[in-house]
Formats: structure tokens, C-alpha cells, sequence
């Protein structure tokens, strides 16, 4: 879906930050190119991204994996985006990391938000490929954030959330699933964990609205046995073959975490974790963070 003219007008160099015209910077010059209709807006002294990098995706060919379940489930995706929706009511919503619909996105999809959906590569709902680090956007342009599995992903969490920060509006909604015990995904572009106070103090310029489990310890522990099994994996195919018998070993361990993913000690063996929160310029101080700690030492 192509951006509308309003929000072609509130994009930025994400160098010097000045305004672009037909994607020419008005301060510094840059110019900077299209993938059809998809603007490429990266600033290459900080991104691990080029723009001549950024090609439409290829259809992977099918193997094992199309028949397997995933490791777990998010069990709470789904209600936290349809609370989104209704926190946010009405606005321009950023998705940071939106090449496709993340997992319990269906109530954003059909809520009626204008979505400005962003990556660093093309996707089937890539509208602007961009880098968190340098978002190419005026200040407080959105009424809402969204980051699902993209903070791991990133060098540096702290000034991506920043960024998030001063592109929202005042009280603006931001919302950020982010894993903890889980293993090394995406190869070489994965780079943090975070555990529930960890990722509170990420956001520590919000007000919290909710926070906790997204991903319960079952599913922490199907991960960890499934990578365990891979480890002693010699060549591609022996790795294929040993997750495969992970995820099916391991498959009856899902249908605990429901049963799980509410209870306090959850919190310190969580696969992921999430952050709902308001936009605030009061930063939550240290101490107060470790009073929010809310773990298996209170049970």
C-alpha cells in the first residue's frame, strides 16, 4: 500500500533530518532511491544496510520446515494488540519491522489505524525500508509504536527506543514483544535479550500501562532443547533433521504455558517478554525500577 501525501510530507533524511522533496533532502542533498513505490531511507554511515542491498525478497524453497509447528505460542499478542487499538482509538500507527503481519496482528490490520509499515528489507507490507537506529520521520508524527521482535535485532536497543520516543506524539502508545530465553536466531543480525526489568528500563521514558510474559517457559524450554539437539549437528542437514526431532519431542510442552504464562514466577523464565506503555518525559528512576521487580522471589 502506497503512503498517502499527508505522510509523504512528514518524512525525513534520517541524516541531517531536514525534509525531503521527491526523496531529495532540502538540507544536505542526499538523494535517495525507490524500490517501485517503496521509499529506501537509510543512512549508510550507521546502518547495516545498503541502499543497492535492498532487493524484493526471494520464495524460499519448500523443505521440512513447511510441515512443522513452531516452537510455541505468543499468548499474548492477540488481546495486547486489540487493547492497542482501543488505547489508541484513532491515528497513524508505525510498525517497526513490518515486512509482514506479526503473529496476533489481525486486530491492527482491520482497525482502521493508518499503518506505516517499516523494515530493512522488502516484504509483501514493506511501505518504507528504513533503520530504527535513524528513523526517517518529522518529530511526534505517530500516535502510535509498535517493535515485534526487532529489539534482538538491533545494535543498539537504547537509541532505536529513543527514536521511537521522539517520533511519537505526546501520551503517544508505544508496544515492543522482545525476546528473553531464547537461542541465537536470524545468524549473524542477532544481538540482545532482555529480561522483564531489563526491557522496563529499555523503556524507561514511558509510563507503563502493562507489561509481562508474552512467551511462557515452556516454550523457553522446547527452544532450548531443540538448539541442544542441533548442537551436535556437523552439516546443514543434520541440523534440519535434528530440529525437526526437537520440535516434535518437544511439541506436548506448549500446551503448558496457557497454564503458566500469568503466575509470577513466569516472569523470570519467560521466552519473551512485552512493554505497553505511554510516552512520558519523566524517566523512570532506577530504584523505582527494582521495586517493579515482580519475579519468582515474591512468590
Amino acid at each position: 500500500m502506497a503512503l498517502s501525501s499527508d505522510m509523504m510530507d512528514r518524512l525525513r533524511c534520517p541524516v541531517c533530518r531536514s525534509a525531503l522533496v521527491a526523496l531529495r533532502c532540502t538540507g544536505c542533498a542526499r538523494e535517495y532511491p525507490a524500490r517501485g513505490d517503496v521509499p529506501v531511507l537509510l543512512d549508510g554511515s550507521i546502518s547495516l544496510f545498503r541502499p543497492e542491498e535492498i532487493v524484493p525478497e526471494t520464495m524460499r524453497k519448500p523443505g521440512l520446515g513447511r510441515f512443522l509447528p513452531e516452537l510455541g505460542e505468543n499468548l499474548k499478542a492477540a488481546a495486547n494488540y486489540r487493547r492497542f487499538v482501543e488505547l489508541v482509538g484513532r491515528g497513524r500507527v508505525l510498525v517497526v519491522g513490518g515486512r509482514i503481519l506479526g503473529e496476533g496482528m489481525e486486530a491492527l490490520a482491520s482497525s482502521g489505524l493508518e499503518l506505516v509499515e517499516t523494515d530493512v528489507a522488502l516484504g509483501p507490507r514493506t511501505q518504507i525500508v528504513c533503520d530504527a537506529h535513524s528513523l526517517p520521520f518529522a518529530d511526534e508524527t505517530f500516535d502510535g509504536v509498535i517493535a515485534q521482535a526487532v529489539l534482538e535485532h538491533v545494535l543498539d536497543p537504547v537509541r532505536c527506543v529513543a527514536e521511537m520516543h521522539r517520533v511519537l506524539k505526546p501520551a503517544g502508545l508505544v508496544y515492543a514483544e522482545t525476546p528473553f530465553m531464547q537461542q541465537v536466531h536470524a545468524g549473524a543480525y542477532d544481538f540482545h535479550r532482555f529480561t522483564h526489568l531489563g526491557h522496563r528500563r529499555l523503556f524507561r521514558e514511558f509510563d507503563e500501562v502493562d507489561s509481562g510474559a508474552a512467551c511462557g517457559p515452556a516454550m523457553a524450554l522446547a527452544w532450548s532443547f531443540t538448539y541442544f539437539l542441533q548442537s551436535f549437528a556437523t552439516s546443514t542437514r543434520q541440523r534440519k533433521v535434528a530440529r525437526a526431532v526437537g520440535i516434535m519431542a518437544s511439541y506436548p510442552l506448549r500446551f503448558l504455558d496457557p497454564l503458566l504464562i500469568d503466575r509470577p514466577a513466569t516472569i523470570d523464565a519467560a521466552s519473551a517478554v512485552y512493554f505497553l506503555g505511554r510516552k512520558s518525559g519523566e524517566p523512570l528512576p532506577d530504584r523505582e525500577l527494582t521495586r517493579q521487580y515482580r519475579g519468582m522471589d515474591h512468590v
